[in-house]
């Protein structure tokens, strides 16, 4: 019997697959992010926008699979996982995508450069971001072999620790969130207000990139403790 599911030769035997794409385009839409701080921080906006068109791209990808997600992933699905958890999951995931597109707006339509005293800090407090990200698609991409295995020990055992290098990232993060605002406070009193205000958005846009990395996780703990 054909079946018409457009999502069927994505899906194959499984209903991760389109999650786990899904992700992998967000991470290459994060990723994107630390040429565009590398090109903003030095002035060269030309690079900046060229990179910022990328990145809209790559989200307009990942926000085109979501929609597709939505539309066409069945009501019923046999798999120890509800269709309910897969949606809020892919939500969760295109959430970090807007963030990094919205942080590049930003910063390109302003022609925002992060103060020289604090890039450094910057660029540090965004890749911990990235690799939260990444190691949340790391941990997604276990999911076909857990449901392989119906469950096994060691694979429940692997994507648990998978799940606790992620917290870790993003305990970091928060971390470096605070040290961060504490440098840029210092520095409020010789710069422009409003260029103040921009500068604390970009700081909670990436901190809540990394937060979102981490609901990921969470979701799958959910998954793993049915």
């Amino acid at each position: 019997m054909a079946i018409n599911n457009p999502l069927y030769k994505i899906l194959g035997r499984s209903p991760i697959k389109p999650m786990q794409q899904h992700m992998g385009e967000v991470v290459t839409c994060v990723k994107l992010l630390g040429g565009f701080f590398t090109a903003s921080n030095t002035g060269d906006w030309q690079q900046a926008s060229k990179v910022y068109d990328e990145i809209c791209a790559s989200e307009r990808q990942a926000d085109e699979l979501k929609k597709q997600i939505r539309l066409h992933l069945p009501k019923s699905l046999f798999m120890p996982m509800p269709r309910t958890d897969l949606l809020d999951l892919v939500t969760t995931q295109d959430r970090i995508a807007n963030g990094a597109r919205d942080i590049a707006g930003l910063m390109l339509g302003r022609n925002m450069v992060i103060p020289e005293s604090i890039q450094n800090d910057g660029m540090a407090f965004l890749k911990t971001a990235i690799a939260a990200t990444e190691q949340a698609f790391v941990a997604i991409n276990e999911l076909d072999e857990l449901l392989e295995t119906g469950f096994g020990d060691r694979e429940v055992s692997f994507i648990a620790t998978l799940i606790e290098a992620l917290d870790r990232l993003e305990h970091e993060n928060d971390q470096l969130e605070q040290e961060l605002r504490k440098k840029l406070f210092a520095l409020e009193v010789s710069l422009p207000p409003v260029e103040v205000m921009f500068l604390y958005k970009i700081i909670d846009i990436i901190g809540e990139m990394a937060d979102d990395a981490e609901r990921v996780g969470a979701r799958l703990q959910l998954l793993l403790a049915r």
